[in-house]
């Protein structure tokens, strides 16, 4: 059963994208390239630690979205728009410290909540580009986030904090930012043009 979590899992995860990819190449998504290319250094490590924490099939999904951030890299590099602000600056080069740290921490347990608080500070130039412009993000892919991480959470093999805890953060960190997202586009109405 686990392993029919992880392939849908992956379903979803692939399907999530493509609106997201189609809505970057039409203009009207615009990932933050910050974000976008610490996310794809992080997964890449992280889907290591996860194999190395027991996660099993739950791994895939990391795995997936890790060559999917690169994709995502591409594109905004080509078609994002340059909505970078010092404070987002601060927060990558945070970002990229724990990184390091996290690299060079010998301790697996140092080196996951490393790894999450640097997936969380990328995500602070996304949120804040998002909150003053919430059309520009898919707001569908955040949601499927929430659905695919719940899955890949059910598909781990063995519970611990290193299979575990990236994940649930993912499930948190994209249920709340699909809530701001609908209020946000409440509070602003409907899309421009």
């Amino acid at each position: 059963m686990k392993e029919l979590y992880g392939y849908v899992a992956v379903i979803l995860t692939v399907a999530a994208y493509i609106p997201y990819y189609r809505d970057i190449l039409r203009g009207k998504t615009h990932p933050h390239v910050y974000s976008w290319s610490l996310w794809a250094v992080l997964t890449a490590i992280l889907a290591g630690l996860q194999l190395q924490g027991g996660a099993g099939t739950a791994a895939w999904v990391t795995v997936v979205v890790g060559i999917l951030c690169v994709g995502v890299v591409g594109l905004s590099l080509r078609k994002g728009k340059r909505d970078i602000t010092t404070t987002d600056s601060v927060v990558a080069s945070l970002a990229l410290v724990a990184i390091v740290f996290w690299l060079l921490a010998d301790k697996p347990l140092v080196s996951m909540v490393l790894a999450i608080t640097a997936d969380m500070l990328a995500f602070i130039p996304t949120v804040r580009k998002t909150y003053h412009k919430p059309y520009s993000e898919t707001l569908s892919m955040y949601a499927t986030n929430v659905i695919r991480f719940m899955l890949a959470f059910a598909a781990i093999e063995t519970y611990t904090f290193l299979s575990a805890a990236w994940i649930i953060t993912w499930v948190t960190a994209n249920a709340l930012f699909s809530a701001m997202l609908i209020v946000r586009r409440a509070q602003v109405g409907p899309p421009p043009g």
